[in-house]
């Protein structure tokens, strides 16, 4: 009985489909009118409070770089630094323009939340390069400046941000590796260390004397400027190959140095050798006919 009264009471108090109703274009266009009129002086103060704070982060930012330029932090710590206050500084200030255009706070919340878990879904490989760059900055493989083989890639640490690191190649190729990438890569850091050791391998042919051979890379390893006295280099017979004889030969040297004294050594040795007669031989193949 009390379902049929409440059944009845819906359906006397619904409206009729096709019934003329007494709201005209003009009254509705009216009143979307007065309610844009009512909400300008909330839409002049959100777009006061945008620029006012677009300004106050732009200059919050070049303070930044100007303290980090003028203090003794490190340029890998600032740079990320420098990107993560910027991002948390327009999320700031848009959080608040949404608040003054009068969206409730709480569901500014429920939508940020649900946008978090469709864009966290979404995004998955850029939020791991984003825990990458923190794992980068907390754990320090590499700083700006320091020269590294990430994998294949291999150069100067130009850049390192949130979302990828910039490298510079010695043939001056830019290449961009996504932080998370590189926390799951093997790294080889060539400038961590202050000094370095060359290794290389000089070849003779079995026709000459190796002993004399040796002194001469000693002698020359000896006079060279950018050579370590400490740690000794090492010159000794190394193997003997199909062809040649190989002598190794392993001077240590500061790390910026590496290259100047590879190119020096391998020139002066390839003289000292024509000087002296000491052949370098090609790769040979003994043919015994029957």
């Amino acid at each position: 009985m009390t379902e049929n009264l409440f059944i009845k009471e819906l359906t006397e108090n619904a409206p009729v489909i096709g019934e003329s109703t007494n709201v005209t274009p003009g009254d509705f266009f009216g009143t979307l009118g007065k309610n844009f009129v009512d909400a300008i002086p909330s839409i002049i103060t959100a777009v006061i409070i945008l620029i006012v704070g677009l300004v106050i982060s732009k200059l919050i930012l070049r303070l930044m770089k100007k303290g980090f330029e003028k203090g003794y932090i490190d340029k890998t710590v600032s740079r990320f630094s420098y990107s993560l206050v910027k991002i948390l500084l327009y999320v700031l200030v848009a959080t608040i323009v949404l608040a003054v255009l009068g969206v409730p706070m709480s569901s500014m919340i429920a939508v940020i939340g649900t946008a978090g878990v469709t864009i966290g879904l979404a995004l998955k490989d850029s939020l791991s390069n984003v825990a990458g760059g923190f794992n980068i900055l907390i754990t320090k493989p590499f700083v700006i400046g320091d020269y590294v083989m990430i994998d294949s890639a291999e150069g100067t640490v130009e850049l390192i941000s949130i979302w990828y690191t910039r490298i510079l190649t010695p043939d001056n190729k830019t290449i961009f590796i996504p932080n998370g990438q590189i926390v799951a890569s093997k790294i080889i850091n060539y400038t961590l260390k202050k000094t370095r050791r060359v290794d290389m391998t000089f070849q003779i042919s079995y026709d000459n004397d190796y002993k004399k051979a040796e002194q001469i890379i000693t002698d020359i390893i000896s006079r060279h400027k950018k050579v370590l006295k400490e740690p000794e280099a090492t010159v000794r017979l190394f193997s003997q190959s199909e062809s040649s004889l190989d002598i190794v030969c392993k001077p240590w040297v500061n790390s910026d140095d590496y290259w100047d004294v590879y190119y020096d050594i391998t020139a002066q040795v390839k003289d000292a050798f024509d000087e002296n007669g000491i052949e370098i031989p090609y790769r040979q193949l003994d043919i015994h006919m029957k």
